[in-house]
């Protein structure tokens, strides 16, 4: 076959496989981006190893390589569409609405995880890269699984739900900016000369951005105008892929902070819903799950647990709960909220999910965390997807939800 070819049945495996294996996760009570991404494990060389298994002494795939790199870049670009998701669907205005509370246990629950995991990454002999991007993962906050589960107990209304919600937002903003220093940083060699010139190169690609981004969305909305099909999407696309180049290009940041910027200045406008209706078909129908069995065929769990990682492995998971929820807890107290209900946030903000694999792909793709760390990493996403339902249960059992 050829590699289009084989490209082609790959995909159907992958998209198949995966909406199977979220809809087996949700009968089961747990969120659907679980099944999919277990399914990318037992696809990948921790489980099957479908692109290297050979039947008979011959290879199922004989471009295996390259199939596996074009799958890589679809998943690339899914990671872009995502993040202009995040953009449209992120209001600044609502995030000064959702109050002190929101904001301490999101500033709690970015730079404690940071920080413990940076301690911990260099407590086991990680270089300076390597910690600094683990600490940079354990900042990720997933809300789906969250907001699935105040949905199921009648408190996404409450205000420990809206402030989990709010925090969770704020969480996305702050993990953005923490992994843009992190990778310009790294980038630099950690030189003091070097350092500044990141910065002033951040703070062009930032007053760039500011500059144009107005009438760049007036240019999106002139060509949607225009005689062709899809004009809209087509220019919201130009704008972020645009938007993202600058981000490498010019700022020296991962070009998923360009996307995402882009999708702010989109979903302040009249076009914003109109957008994200139409990006969302192609982002989770096509592109997420190619994302995140992507994820599985670059992960080796087996061998990294095998190769001794393991004691990193519980440690890392053990970190990323308890700094995860004491941090958005503290924050949330210090900030107003009572024991019973920053506990309750604390719980909320525990989850990863597709976050955190967005940042250690990032990592893989820069050089920065080995394979290894990496698998380590999609380990603590999935325990941690797996705890926080049970967790929310637990602190919300026994009294109300505050209203």
């Amino acid at each position: 076959m050829t590699p289009a070819a084989e490209l082609l049945a790959v995909l159907a495996v992958v998209i198949l496989g995966a909406k199977l294996g979220g809809a087996l996760s949700t009968r089961l009570g747990q969120p659907a981006v679980l099944g999919e991404i277990l399914f990318g494990l037992l696809l990948g060389p921790t489980g099957f190893d479908l692109m290297h298994r050979a039947v008979a002494g011959r290879p199922i795939f004989s471009h295996g390589e390259v199939v596996v790199e074009g799958v890589h870049l679809l998943a690339e670009l899914g990671v872009v569409l995502l993040m202009l998701l995040a953009g449209l669907e992120t209001d600044p205005s609502e995030m000064k609405r959702v109050g002190l509370p929101a904001t301490g246990a999101a500033i709690g629950g970015a730079l404690l995880p940071f920080a413990g995991g940076w301690a911990l990454g260099t407590a086991f002999g990680l270089a300076l890269g390597p910690a600094l991007f683990l600490g940079t993962i354990l900042c990720a906050t997933s809300v789906s699984i969250s907001a699935q589960t105040l949905v199921e107990l009648d408190a996404l209304d409450s205000d420990e739900g809206r402030a989990i919600l709010g925090a969770a937002v704020i969480d996305d903003v702050l993990g953005i900016l923490l992994l843009s220093i992190v990778v310009g940083v790294l980038g630099t060699g950690g030189n003091d000369s070097s350092v500044l010139g990141l910065i002033l190169r951040m703070l062009l690609f930032f007053v760039v951005t500011v500059a144009v981004g107005r009438p760049a969305r007036r240019l999106v909305r002139r060509f949607a105008r225009q005689p062709v099909s899809e004009g809209l999407l087509a220019g919201a696309l130009v704008m972020t892929f645009v938007f993202g180049w600058l981000a490498e290009a010019l700022g020296g940041v991962a070009a998923i902070t360009g996307a995402f910027i882009a999708g702010v200045f989109l979903g302040r406008t009249e076009m914003g819903h109109e957008i994200e209706s139409r990006v969302k078909i192609a982002v989770y129908g096509f592109f997420l799950p190619i994302f995140l069995v992507d994820i599985g065929l670059r992960a080796d769990a087996r061998a990294a647990l095998g190769g001794g990682a393991l004691g990193l492995a519980v440690a890392v998971v053990v970190v990323a709960v308890v700094t995860k929820f004491a941090g958005a807890a503290l924050g949330a107290r210090i900030s107003g909220f009572g024991w019973q209900s920053s506990m309750r946030v604390g719980a909320g903000m525990v989850s990863r999910g597709e976050v955190g694999l967005i940042i250690a792909g990032v990592g893989l793709a820069q050089g920065v965390v080995s394979q290894n760390e990496f698998a380590v990493a999609v380990l603590m996403v999935v325990v941690t997807t797996v705890v926080t339902p049970p967790l929310l249960r637990a602190t919300f059992s026994g009294a109300p939800a505050a209203t």
